[in-house]
């Protein structure tokens, strides 16, 4: 009988320390790499970087125009002030020049406030459509990772460019541990 307990104790030590000393296997990559050289990543990026200079382009266009309505502003307003100065106005002529210069002004900044909401508007859209572009790029990436990992029996995977966990072995997650302790 003492030796049954014994056996039966050596054994139970043996399967403790053999699962204490077993290895958790890390590995990493380093996704700008691979986005860099993969050529469905480098598509998206191309279609990426097309549709920031038509943004670009749109945008400048803009600001050229409210530049040169601000210039004719500008003249407007200090032809105004010399001719208001020099007293060559009757004062309808002053109050319809001062009605023009009043509407010349609203409209830049009204087109001043249209180009801001519009950058807005360009920036939000601009990275919605990178994250649905490079989703199913990023998908097949993580897909091979996690067969790779499997393969190579990696229990971890990080992404070194951007400190991510991309493939964790759910042998070794302590998730519902945690929760159960919690609780």
């Amino acid at each position: 009988m003492k030796k049954n307990i014994i056996a039966v104790f050596v054994i139970a030590l043996v399967f403790i320390c053999s699962s204490v000393y077993s290895q958790v296997k890390i590995a990493f990559v380093d996704s700008d790499v691979i986005i860099k050289q993969l050529p469905e990543a480098q598509l998206v990026q191309k279609r990426m970087e097309d549709l920031q200079k038509a943004y670009v382009d749109t945008i400048s266009g803009k600001e050229n125009e409210i530049k040169t309505k601000a210039d004719a502003f500008k003249i407007k307003y200090e032809d105004a002030q010399k001719q208001v100065e020099a007293n060559k106005l009757t004062p309808e002529q002053a109050k319809q020049l001062e009605l023009e210069i009043s509407e010349m002004q609203s409209e830049i900044q009204r087109l001043d406030q249209e180009l801001a909401q519009y950058k807005q508007v360009v920036q939000q859209q601009l990275v919605a459509t990178q994250q649905e572009l490079f989703k199913p790029v990023k998908e097949k990436i993580t897909k091979e990772i996690e067969n790779i990992a499997k393969e190579l029996k990696y229990n971890i995977v990080l992404d070194k460019s951007s400190d991510a966990l991309i493939y964790g072995d759910k042998d070794i997650d302590i998730t519902f541990k945690v929760l159960d302790k919690l609780k």
